[in-house]
């Protein structure tokens, strides 16, 4: 029987196979008493299998040279909480305590510690839940006996190729499996847009689908699956004239990505002569060297909270400075615009420190971003003082998150006055003139555009939370994932009023969400005035394939007509004729 699935796809491409279920082993586990003679022997078997795991994490981390940067830092994140006392120490104690099982005790820690990160005021931060889960999945799998390792194994005379890994979860670890093994796709239950297999999905190219909720259980082992990445759609079984269409626009997006190649060294500019900046967003240095790779221009948006997601303390001035001159010193000469932390109420990681605070009804309306670093001043002068010390080997824009107050900006400057006059004092060199900017990701901003520009050299419009604030939805929570519409009316009216404001006295605007990133939006975007692009490296190929067949001339008066529209349906049709 063919049947239809709809989840988040969070990365673009068709893929079609067999479908592969892997184990979900956290749904295995049982309730057992254990004897109190036989309860130290339960804690040494806990005890090994986090030792096996950890070893099984470390040899991977060795043999992921020529996979994406990100794998290492994500496996140093699981084996990080393999060392947390909260992970490791308390199953021990619930063993002892309650005379039970090891995976039992296990999964109730996890629990407990899901629940605690659920509390997290940051969207990334908050899906570090998965990344307990996945950590506590390859624990398990080796308790019950059979390791992750074995569980992605094609089946005699099958193509890897040809297989669509279908779970509950998949960790990065699991992940690198790909890369070996060569998999179509994958597609899980669980997950949102910047959880880390999304993250990784992108980074590797690879058609995936996530927060699909039923998937696993729906589908049976060896169906045949169409999975497409970009409408975030999977068909089972389909039928012979599906099959053949999808297999036809396989061939033609191959062919496509083939030819995107030849297009590095073009220069970026329209056919009437418009130039235009694309930028890379990356999470960490060692992304830079693939940003130049796919030809970005320079660094859009360097999100400097990554430097500490993978570790449960603050980064110190030097640390921070070596990093962000080693994104300066790779770009060589080209700009790098640095966004401060962009975090929530705990930034340490440490969802044990938030016992006794009140839950927070939201999390994303809280102390964060900017408003966490004004509300840390020490915290915010060392990155500041870092920032500034780097500035001295290559242009660096400092780039503030969530604005929404003309105080925050004030504020800001002054911290960044204090800041430089400390290096004075220390006669420590810097660029005095360093450019500093603010992301519009809050309608507010955007609607009171004037009092920002009037402070700020450029602006940075971060449209993911944009769409969220302006929605009211969550775009990490898979249940209202659908209502999350970059093409509604009110989105596009205040992206076209921040843009042509900022157009009217001349201070630079850039886009730097994932809207910038998606090819059908960049002849609107260059429509509504916009010249500077900054994506995932990936996208950076794709996007100047349209760039480079544009008229702005044409486009212009086109995009005017088509903002004027207030019904969804007619504008979705405005766009696909732009972009026929």
């Amino acid at each position: 029987m063919s049947f239809t699935l709809h989840g988040l796809g969070v990365s673009g491409g068709i893929a079609i196979g067999r479908a592969m279920l892997m184990s979900h082993a956290t749904l295995e586990v049982s309730h057992l008493t254990v004897a109190p003679r036989m309860v130290d022997k339960e804690i040494a078997r806990f005890e090994a299998a986090i030792k096996v795991v950890k070893e099984e994490l470390m040899a991977m981390k060795e043999t992921t040279e020529h996979a994406p940067a990100e794998l290492a830092a994500f496996i140093d994140i699981h084996t990080m909480f393999l060392e947390d006392p909260e992970l490791v120490d308390k199953p021990r104690e619930i063993i002892r305590e309650r005379r039970c099982n090891a995976e039992w005790a296990l999964v109730q820690q996890m629990e407990h510690l899901v629940d605690q990160f659920e509390q997290f005021d940051d969207a990334y931060l908050r899906e570090r839940k998965f990344d307990v889960v996945q950590v506590v999945e390859r624990v398990i799998k080796e308790l019950l006996g059979h390791p992750s390792r074995a569980v992605m194994r094609a089946g005699k005379g099958v193509k890897e190729e040809t297989l669509v890994v279908v779970a509950h979860d998949l960790s990065p670890a699991d992940v690198i499996s790909f890369k070996e093994h060569r998999f179509a796709s994958f597609i899980t239950d669980v997950g949102g847009a910047t959880s880390h297999t999304a993250i990784l999905a992108r980074s590797m190219a690879i058609p995936s689908i996530v927060g699909m909720e039923n998937a696993r259980s729906l589908i049976r082992d060896g169906e045949l699956l169409i999975v497409d990445g970009l409408r975030g759609v999977v068909i089972v079984n389909p039928d012979r004239r599906i099959l053949e269409e999808y297999q036809l626009r396989k061939n033609q997006i191959e062919l496509e990505d083939s030819k995107l190649k030849r297009l590095k060294t073009a220069k970026s500019q329209t056919i009437d002569g418009v130039e235009v900046q694309l930028l890379a967003n990356i999470e960490l240095p060692v992304d830079v060297p693939e940003a130049l790779e796919l030809g970005a221009e320079g660094v859009g948006l360097f999100r400097t909270e990554f430097l500490f997601l993978d570790r449960g303390d603050m980064p110190d001035e030097q640390e921070q400075y070596e990093a962000y001159k080693k994104v300066v010193k790779g770009m060589a000469g080209r700009p790098v615009t640095i966004r401060t932390f962009d975090l929530g109420n705990d930034k340490d990681l440490r969802p044990e420190s938030n016992v006794g605070d009140r839950v927070k009804t939201n999390p994303a309306l809280g102390r964060r971003a900017i408003r966490l670093s004004l509300a840390e001043p020490q915290m915010f002068q060392i990155q500041l003082r870092a920032i500034l010390r780097a500035s001295k080997y290559g242009p660096i824009k400092l780039l503030i998150p969530m604005l929404a107050h003309a105080h925050e900006i004030d504020q800001t400057l002054a911290a960044l006055e204090q800041a430089k006059s400390s290096l004075r004092g220390s006669k420590v060199t810097f660029d005095e003139n360093i450019q500093v900017g603010g992301m519009i990701e809050i309608p507010a901003a955007a609607l009171a555009i004037g009092l920002f520009l009037r402070r700020l050299d450029f602006l940075s419009i971060g449209t993911n939370d944009l769409i969220q604030y302006t929605l009211a939805i969550d775009r990490s929570d898979e249940q209202v994932s659908s209502l999350y519409d970059p093409l509604h009316p009110a989105v596009l009216m205040l992206l076209a009023h921040t843009i042509s404001n900022a157009e009217k006295v001349g201070i630079p605007v850039s886009v730097c969400g994932e809207m910038a990133g998606d090819p059908t939006l960049t002849r609107l975007f260059l429509g509504m005035g916009l010249r500077i692009f900054s994506m995932h490296p990936s996208q950076i190929l794709k996007v100047k394939n349209r760039v480079l067949k544009a008229n702005i001339s044409e486009l212009a008066p086109t995009v005017r007509r088509m903002l004027r529209l207030e019904e969804p349906g007619k504008l979705r049709e405005a766009l696909e004729k732009l972009n026929a």
